[in-house]
């Protein structure tokens, strides 16, 4: 896709936490957090001043749950590009239906493509959680390579995070080793960017050698590990609740994806607030 400046763009970010930007914290921002998703709003918006913005995505979300919640809204929006990642949480799961998931994803990616929207996919990432579910890198590895065969098959855009080699440093990882950091954000956003034929100002990470760590080190890292994120993310889903369960889209209404690129300029006279701005304009989504 290149870049052109004569057509208007409305960008529109559906999925789970990976687009939500969980791991990039910003305190000051709906939920908390930055991500991938609102940096590439945001050079868009350089290159398109008139380029509008909605994030609908939310953490914790299935397939399913994205396809019923935030899809129709999504398309409702008019969107002539539509970021599409779903399918991380169910690969975590127990039991998964490969078959299942997979229908569900190229459908869902079909409906999309319908509206004449441009598609913007996403290959799942090796997340470098712990040797003892290095199975989960099989079901990855055959989920993406379904991506790939959809993606080909309906003519969309792909970010191939797999290959991304940068993200074999743990530091592009947020503490919960399952989530991008801010760091891995801004990577991700760069090249999505590149994906899409703009001209990111945002560079490479570059990253010092990482420090060597004892055996003791380590071992202390994983039971923190294992005590602030795992144990918590298990009793949550014995439950049968999500994280994501008490929030809501960050942006669920387009707006100009300019707001935001003033808001970090420091270029505003007054700082927006962003909060007011998705309580009054945001429209009505679906239930699960």
């Amino acid at each position: 896709m290149t870049m052109a400046t004569h057509t208007p763009l409305r960008f529109v970010a559906v999925g789970d936490s990976f687009t939500e930007g969980v791991g990039d914290t910003d305190l000051r921002l709906p939920n908390e957090c930055r991500g991938w998703a609102d940096r590439v709003a945001e050079e868009l918006a350089t290159h398109r001043p008139q380029t509008q913005y909605a994030n609908l995505a939310l953490r914790g979300r299935r397939l399913r749950q994205i396809v019923v919640e935030q899809l129709e809204p999504a398309l409702a929006m008019a969107p002539t590009l539509v970021s599409f990642h779903a399918g991380g949480n169910d690969l975590l799961g127990a039991r998964l239906d490969m078959r299942l998931l997979v229908r569900g994803f190229e459908d869902a990616v079909a409906r999309i493509a319908q509206t004449g929207a441009q598609v913007l996919l996403f290959t799942e990432y090796n997340v470098p959680l712990s040797p003892v579910l290095e199975p989960l890198k099989l079901r990855t590895a055959v989920f993406n390579k379904h991506i790939r065969r959809i993606s080909a098959a309906y003519g969309t855009l792909l970010v191939d995070h797999w290959c991304f080699e940068k993200y074999q440093d743990r530091r592009m990882w947020a503490p919960d080793r399952l989530h991008m950091s801010g760091i891995g954000h801004e990577y991700m956003a760069k090249k999505v960017l590149e994906v899409l034929g703009a001209a990111p100002s945002l560079g490479s990470p570059v990253l010092g050698a990482l420090q060597p760590r004892s055996r003791a080190a380590i071992m202390a890292d994983d039971a923190a590990w294992l005590r602030r994120d795992v144990a918590p993310w298990l009793l949550r889903r014995f439950r049968g609740v999500s994280s994501g369960d008490h929030l809501s889209a960050r942006w669920p209404a387009v707006m100009p994806a300019s707001r935001l690129t003033t808001f970090w300029d420091g270029r505003a006279s007054k700082q927006p607030n962003f909060r007011d701005f998705r309580q009054r304009e945001a429209p009505k989504m679906c239930s699960a």
